[in-house]
Parts: structure tokens; C-alpha cells; sequence
């Protein structure tokens, strides 16, 4: 496998702590969208997703209703997959961190750490976030109510003194300075990339990899000593502690691409093409993570997209909060594909964005009822009306050069993950195409053609032909945003749909989408049926708690 036909992608894995909201999946929508994109383009894709197991809050509250921590991250673990499910997100592996191999990836990474220098023994005493980790002074924010953690103000932090693990990330600063003179996409936006490098050229502290005293986690592979941490019995020796929460979670990536089991596989997939994390996490993914691979003999990833958050009237939406959108009430109003355009066209992938049930509901109606839905709807109806559903032949007016624009477009804004950028671009042909619908007043051409007018007849057939073209084109390169629209639609216009639940199996995208790739190929339309009712009303906002 060349690294020229393979895509792997990946996004940040969620705690399991609670039921997602959507924005907890907004990312893993977005990489879904990116990994259909390459799927159907042909390329060999792996999507990995997944659910972080080991911090504290989930062994806390656990507790707290008498379950064991496995027993309550089932539990939670079952409800990720549910919404995920519903929004047909489709990952080929959906990674746990309780997952036997990368219970050993983890291990061999702290094993390969130890044995390249980069780790020691140390004492650490500071705050700890139960929901994100070990804090330093920047890190924290006075309040009212105390000390915080900014991206989680309503949890309490703890103060900790523990001797632990560290690994020398200041060790890595000047090649990680190197590493993003040398490569200047691999964060991304631009600005995201200019705070990590304003942080790194700041000056980098060794970080904890390792808890004292905690039972849930990922055994410690290694004593003090430097001696196996594993007794005669093939368990843990509970006094070398867990590997760090944040650790463990981000060597799911290699997990997830086959380290450190199936070096062939391993081989294939990395380095991963796409890190998708949220900008609270920023500083792991671009600074920590090179380094852990760097310290274990591994590449980096060439490319991190970091986004922003779903606000609420401004407020960081969080299920703690209560302020989120609960992802199945969405998709119960708008359906999968509704909840995944509205939530990809309502914020961009690059910034916060603040949004509301009514901001989609509006988007809903006047993308998807009223434009897209309205113009297969009408163009349909009026083959079926003036042609006896037979599929008129395309032409090459107007409709086919602003195809031939917006494709390249679309597809640049989907490769620099601007997918709310990428839509725009799409349905820049959708107004198009209604705009010449308009235009051209097919009923009129028809009315000319039953009184005998065949010019009028002959432009009639080649404006419909053209309108049937842009409704395939639009359908097809929408797909990945909204997988079952696309073979409701072809089907409608009388095209089989070549591609699997996932996006596989069908032939190269990009061909297809060529205007008049099916040029000669008779066929007959179905009877119109609406893609996306319209909501009449405006739903009453569904409830978070």
C-alpha cells in the first residue's frame, strides 16, 4: 500500500462519563463526512473512533452508584454507539481503552520510553483536573468558587503529590520547533498552529505518564527499579500505578493502526493522515503526542485539525451544563442526514460557533425542504409531466459551467477540511439550478410544445436534461454528508446507487462526478417522493437533561 492510496483519519476519543451530546460527536460527524470523501474517491481508508475509559471522574462516579468502572463504561459505551448509529457514522474500528491490544500498545510504548531515556522518576505536586489531567499554574483560573480548570469550571480540582513517571518532553523541544518550521500544515487552521508554536518556543516542562495509588487504569509496566512490573502470575504489581489517563489515550491512534500486534498493518496505516481534536486538547495532540512517538521510534502524524466548540448564547456547551442538543432527539426531528448537514453547515470546522434548536430547524428548512429537497422534487414531477418519465439527455449550457467551477471548489475546501465552507460551495449549484428552473419556465416551454412548437420542445428536453444532471451531480457529491439522500435521489432519477452503506465499493467518485459521465445510458425517473419534509412548525426544543 503506497501512502499516495491510503487514508487514515482519526478523531479524539470521548470520556464516557455520561450519554454523548452532540457536540461531543460534532467532530466525529465531521471526520465521518472526510472519510466517506476518500472511501469513495477510491482511496484504501481507516476510520478510527472511540471511547477514553480511565479517568478518575468515570472511576468516581462509579462509585458514587455502587458499579464497577468496566460496569459503568459498558453502560455509557452502549449509548456512544447508539448516536453514533443514528448518525450513521461508520468507523472500522470503534477503539475502547480497555481493549486487550492497547492495553499492550500502551505498555510497549512506556517499555520503548524507558529504554530510549526519556522517562525518570520524579515527584510531582500541583493540581489535577479529574475530567482532563495534571495542570500547571497557566493552566488554572481563580474564581469564585476557587481554583479551576477553564475548559471544566464547574469541577472540583484536586491537589496532588505523588511521585510518578515523567517524560522528558523539554528534551524534544528544539526538534519539535524543527518539526513545525519544516512542516507548516501539520496544525491546523494557521492560527492554531502559531499558538502551539508560540507555547513550544515558550519553553517545555516534563510531564507526568504515570498515577500513584490508582486502580483504574492501564497497569504500569515498569517498577522504579526499572525492573518488570508484571509478577510471577501475569499480573500487575499494583505498587508501579497506571499509566496516566492522557497517555494511555493517545497511543489509541497506533492501537487502532495495529501497533504493536501486526507490524504489516502497522506499516500500511502509519503515520496517520488526520488527527480531527477539539482546541482544548491543542497541546497533547501537537506537542506531547510527537514527542511520545519520537521517544518510542515512531513518525508523527502529518496533519492535526484542530476545531472549535458548539456554544450555547455564548456558553461552552457541556452536559454538565445542560445546555447540549441530545444527538437522538435531533435525528428523530431531522432525520440522520438532516442532523448531520445542519450541524456541519451551522458550524464551521475551523471556530467556535454558537447555535441553537431553532438556528437548525431554519437551516433544515431552507437548505434541505426548500432548496435541495424542492429542486429534485420539481424536476422530477415536470419529467414525469412533460416526458412521460423518460430521462432526457444533459446539454452543455449554463448549469454544466457552474458544475465545472464549483467542483474543484468543493472538493479543495473538503481536502482542507472547511466542510461547512465545502457545503456552500454545493449548494451554490442548488441556487443555481433553481435559479434556472426560473429562468427558463419549463411549463411555459411545455405549453409551446403541446401547440406544436418543437424548438420549444427540443429546449424543454435539454433544460430538464440538464436539471436531472445537476440533481445526480448534487446527490453524489453530497453523499458523504448525507449518505442515504444520495441513493434516494439517483433512484428517483431512475441511476443505480454503485456505493456501499460506508461509502465503499462503488467506482471512482471523482469520475462520476464528471457532467455527463452517463451520457447515452437510457433510463426512467420514479415517481417524486419529497427528500426532506418540511417542519411546518417550529419544533419545541427538545430537552437536554
Amino acid at each position: 500500500m503506497s501512502p499516495d492510496d491510503r487514508y487514515y483519519i482519526t478523531t479524539s476519543i470521548a470520556y464516557a462519563n455520561n450519554r454523548p451530546g452532540l457536540h461531543t460527536l460534532y467532530e466525529v460527524i465531521g471526520a465521518d463526512v472526510l472519510a466517506r470523501w476518500h472511501r469513495m474517491k477510491g482511496d484504501r481508508t481507516r476510520f478510527l473512533t472511540g471511547i477514553d475509559e480511565h479517568s478518575v471522574n468515570i472511576a468516581q462516579r462509579a462509585a458514587e452508584l455502587g458499579m464497577t468502572p468496566k460496569a459503568f463504561v459498558d453502560e455509557n459505551v452502549a449509548l456512544f454507539k447508539a448516536a453514533e448509529d443514528a448518525l450513521l457514522i461508520r468507523p472500522d474500528r470503534f477503539i475502547r481503552t480497555t481493549d486487550p491490544d492497547h492495553v499492550r500498545a500502551a505498555q510497549e510504548m512506556v517499555r520503548r520510553a524507558y529504554a530510549s531515556g526519556d522517562i525518570y522518576v520524579g515527584d510531582y505536586e500541583g493540581w489535577y483536573c479529574p475530567a482532563e489531567g495534571f495542570k500547571t499554574p497557566s493552566d488554572v483560573i481563580e474564581t469564585a468558587q476557587g481554583t479551576r480548570c477553564p475548559n471544566h469550571p464547574t469541577v472540583d480540582l484536586q491537589w496532588l503529590s505523588e511521585h510518578n513517571w515523567f517524560l522528558r518532553l523539554s528534551a524534544y523541544q528544539e526538534r519539535l520547533e524543527k518539526y513545525f518550521d519544516e512542516h507548516p500544515d501539520f496544525v491546523q487552521p494557521d492560527f492554531r498552529r502559531n499558538e502551539m508554536l508560540g507555547f513550544i518556543r515558550g519553553g517545555l516542562e516534563d510531564f507526568s505518564i504515570s498515577r500513584s495509588g490508582a486502580s483504574w487504569g492501564i497497569p504500569f509496566p515498569i517498577m522504579p527499579d526499572g525492573s518488570s512490573a508484571q509478577l510471577a502470575d501475569g499480573s500487575w504489581n499494583p505498587a508501579a500505578g497506571t499509566i496516566y489517563v492522557w497517555y494511555d489515550a493517545l497511543i489509541n491512534y497506533v492501537t487502532g493502526a495495529g501497533f504493536p500486534d501486526d507490524r504489516e498493518a502497522f506499516a500500511q496505516w502509519w503515520p496517520a493522515d488526520l488527527h480531527v481534536i477539539g482546541k482544548d486538547i491543542a497541546r497533547f495532540h501537537s506537542i506531547y503526542w510527537p514527542a511520545m512517538l519520537w521517544s518510542a521510534g515512531l513518525e508523527a502524524p502529518r496533519r492535526v485539525w484542530v476545531h472549535g466548540w458548539l456554544l450555547a448564547q455564548g456558553e461552552r456547551m457541556s452536559k454538565s451544563l445542560g445546555n447540549f442538543l441530545d444527538p437522538l432527539d435531533v435525528v428523530r426531528t431531522l432525520g440522520s442526514d438532516g442532523a448531520r448537514y445542519v450541524t456541519l453547515r451551522e458550524v464551521p470546522f475551523d471556530r467556535d460557533a454558537d447555535v441553537s434548536w431553532d438556528s437548525f430547524v431554519r437551516r433544515y428548512n431552507a437548505d434541505l425542504a426548500n432548496n435541495y429537497g424542492n429542486l429534485v422534487n420539481r424536476t422530477v414531477s415536470m419529467v414525469n409531466r412533460y416526458f412521460g418519465g423518460e430521462r432526457p439527455s444533459r446539454s452543455r449550457g449554463a448549469l454544466s459551467q457552474k458544475w465545472a467551477d464549483a467542483l474543484p471548489a468543493y472538493s479543495d475546501k473538503l481536502q482542507a477540511c472547511q466542510l461547512s465552507e465545502a457545503l456552500a460551495e454545493l449548494w451554490g449549484v442548488v441556487d443555481a439550478a433553481n435559479q434556472f428552473v426560473d429562468s427558463v419556465q419549463p411549463w411555459a416551454l411545455a405549453k409551446a410544445m403541446k401547440a406544436g412548437d418543437e424548438a420549444a420542445g427540443a429546449q424543454l428536453r435539454a433544460a430538464l436534461g440538464d436539471l436531472v444532471e445537476a440533481c445526480r451531480l448534487i446527490a453524489l457529491a453530497a453523499a458523504p454528508f448525507m449518505p442515504t439522500a444520495a441513493p434516494r435521489t439517483l433512484a428517483q432519477l431512475g441511476y443505480d446507487y454503485p456505493y456501499g452503506p460506508d461509502g465503499t465499493g462503488g467506482p471512482a467518485l471523482l469520475e462520476e462526478l464528471r457532467w455527463g459521465a452517463h451520457d447515452g445510458q437510457p433510463g426512467r425517473l420514479t415517481t417524486a417522493e419529497p427528500l426532506f419534509p418540511r417542519l411546518e412548525t417550529e419544533a419545541e426544543t427538545p430537552a437536554a437533561g
